[in-house]
């Protein structure tokens, strides 16, 4: 299936259609496609540390967490999005009509870049936050250790919580914590030393699914 023109519709069915036969990914808003461009390492080094950390603290939990090549659905923005991590304890995610991309999750990671902080930031955060279900939005830095952590609160509203060098991030949506140096587990920066190996992401007692 050809990528259609600007003047011809390009659907939400059509899009799954084409991307399945593609060898690159494109994320999908309103009938427009977008090319998914290649990640340094750092960016899937951090990716990948905050996946197996999360997938270790969820064990044995309802919920289930996602990288790079699993679809989030923005229903509002008739959009696809390929997030660099999300996690999802609904179990609607789960049923055979979600195979191919969730549309319930709880917290959404991404990894940002040069090319997409921006954005990242501003208006997919606005695309993001249509999803009902979403209570966090982390967002970490690959040329530093830093983690912005946005929590929506009781008034719906969305909270900054900001983490530098050495310390945690308490993800309340699924009771969980990663500690930086997970985070940034063999991550070389030009002007900051390489972290020491640390403990992953665990579960926290006070919090229950």
């Amino acid at each position: 299936m050809a990528l259609p023109s600007k003047n011809e519709a390009f659907g939400a069915a059509q899009y799954l259609e084409w991307e399945a036969t593609q060898e690159e990914r494109h994320e999908y808003i309103a009938g427009e496609v977008f090319a998914m461009t290649g990640a340094r390492d750092a960016h899937n080094t951090i990716a990948l540390n905050v996946a197996t950390s999360l997938r270790a603290a969820l064990r044995g939990t309802p919920c289930r967490a996602f990288i790079a090549d699993m679809k989030l659905r923005v229903e509002t923005a008739d959009a696809y999005f390929y997030p660099d991590v999300f996690v999802t304890c609904d179990n609607r995610d789960k049923a055979p009509e979600a195979d191919l991309a969730k549309r319930h999750p709880c917290l959404v990671i991404e990894v940002l870049s040069d090319s997409t902080a921006a954005y990242d930031r501003g208006l997919k955060f606005e695309y993001y936050q249509a999803l009902e279900s979403l209570r966090e939005y982390l967002l970490l830095e690959q040329d530093r250790r830093h983690a912005d952590l946005f929590r929506k609160n009781g008034e719906g509203l969305w909270v900054l919580h900001p983490t530098s060098g050495y310390g945690t991030v308490s993800l309340d949506s699924i009771g969980a914590v990663l500690d930086m140096d997970a985070i940034y587990e063999d991550v070389s920066f030009a002007s900051v030393p390489a972290p020491a190996q640390g403990p992953t992401a665990s579960r926290t007692d006070s919090e229950g699914m």
